[in-house]
C-alpha cells in the first residue's frame, strides 16, 4: 500500500500586517513574480487584501546550462507556470 502525503494549500490568503510579497510567497513556496503576475500587483499589498494562491509545484533554483524544456518539457509549459520568459542560473522557478 502506497500514502501520499499532501498538504493543503489555500485558493485565497488575506494579507496581515507587516507582509511583504516576499515573506508571503516564500511561506507558500512561489517565487514571488509569480504570485504578483497572478494578482496583477505592481507594488506590495496591503494589510487585508486578498491574493490569489496559484497551484504551486516544486520550488527549485536554476543551474548553469539548464533549459525551460529540461526543467518543465516544454518552453510554454515553462514560461505559463513562472511567468516569465527568462531563465538564468539561480533562478527559483517552480516545477
Amino acid at each position: 500500500m502506497e500514502y501520499v502525503l499532501r498538504l493543503h494549500r489555500p485558493a485565497y490568503y488575506r494579507v496581515k500586517r507587516g507582509q511583504t510579497l516576499d515573506t508571503i510567497a516564500r511561506a507558500f513556496s512561489l517565487p514571488s513574480r509569480v504570485l504578483a503576475a497572478k494578482n496583477r500587483l505592481t507594488c506590495e499589498p496591503e494589510e487585508g487584501s486578498v491574493l490569489f494562491l496559484p497551484e504551486g509545484g516544486n520550488l527549485y533554483t536554476v543551474r548553469g546550462g539548464e533549459t525551460k524544456a529540461l526543467l518543465s518539457g516544454s518552453e510554454e509549459k515553462f514560461e505559463e507556470k513562472n511567468c516569465t520568459k527568462r531563465l538564468y542560473p539561480t533562478q527559483a522557478v517552480l516545477l
